[in-house]
């Protein structure tokens, strides 16, 4: 994956779960510069308030 130095423009991700995050990582990495919003206190979604992962059972903090 390439870094980009140089800011294409500005972005702004609305929901902070999984894709939220994922997808602020690449566009980040593509060179734009990210806002992510999110309207609870922490990030993380759904995933954040699970104990362990399927399939590997792995655990998810």
């Amino acid at each position: 994956m390439r870094m980009s130095t140089e800011h294409i423009g500005s972005v702004m991700v609305v929901g902070g779960g999984i894709a939220g995050i994922q997808t602020s990582l690449d566009l980040a990495n593509s060179g734009y510069f990210v806002h992510l919003i999110e309207s609870r206190a922490g990030i993380g979604g759904v995933m954040a308030q699970l104990d362990k992962t399927y399939p590997t059972n792995d655990c998810a903090m």
